[in-house]
């Protein structure tokens, strides 16, 4: 089981969770990561139409020949409001959920979300990755904050992400011809390795394997009347 740090509790406002952010971004460390991973997950969360309950799922594939291992799902009422920047203190219960199922030890996290890219420097990546103690990095569809210019059309380029004088992130083509990803580090990894392992991870499809089998995995989980 991947150990899970007990970091804080959830009861909180909105203003008490904005607070804590800023507290908790001094935690985060942006450093090489000190190997190659075996194991990558995908996380990934949907809501039911009527915003009253949450799914998460998680995809765990072997690194580097993307072979799938395992997908697990979890469903939570959903208790946190919507709050822009606050993303995070709505999906991390239910992602910590799934992750105690997983069965094979996750050595990196890809995340649909944001890492540092975020007003505070805590975005969903970050903020789960202090909870893990585990290298996370922030799969973003789209901006939250920050400027770029933008990378040419083929895949492998990028440019960077700034939010004034402070990098944040990399704008990555994925794949040549489509819109980029938004990619930040979140914990225990550096901006190349974000934009690296994110490439890495990447085939024929924008979304890296491991995001877009959670992302299909929680969709799934959703439309599906049984669960």
């Amino acid at each position: 089981m991947q150990p899970i740090s007990n970091l804080h509790q959830w009861d909180l406002s909105p203003a008490q969770a904005k607070q804590l952010q800023k507290t908790l971004a001094g935690q985060v460390r942006l450093q090489p990561m000190r190997k190659q991973p075996r194991c990558v997950a995908g996380l990934d969360c949907a809501l039911n139409k009527a915003q009253t309950a949450i799914y998460a799922a998680a995809a765990v594939f072997s690194f580097p020949d993307l072979k799938p291992l395992e997908t697990a799902v979890v469903r939570l009422p959903l208790v946190f409001p919507y709050v822009p920047g606050l993303l995070s203190f709505r999906e991390i219960p239910v992602y910590l959920e799934v992750i105690k199922k997983l069965q094979n030890p996750v050595d990196l996290f890809l995340i649909d979300g944001q890492g540092i890219a975020h007003p505070r420097r805590l975005g969903l990546a970050s903020h789960l990755g202090l909870f893990l103690n585990t290298p996370t990095i922030g799969c973003a569809k789209s901006r939250l904050i920050g400027t770029f210019d933008t990378p040419p059309l083929l895949k492998g380029h990028f440019s960077w992400l700034y939010d004034g004088a402070d990098k944040i992130g990399a704008v990555l083509r994925t794949r040549s011809g489509t819109k980029p990803l938004f990619v930040s580090p979140g914990h225990l990894c550096s901006f190349q390795d974000a934009v690296d392992y994110t490439l890495a991870c990447c085939t024929k499809y924008r979304l890296p394997e491991p995001a877009r089998l959670a992302h299909q995995a929680a969709s799934n989980a959703k439309t599906s009347a049984a669960f």
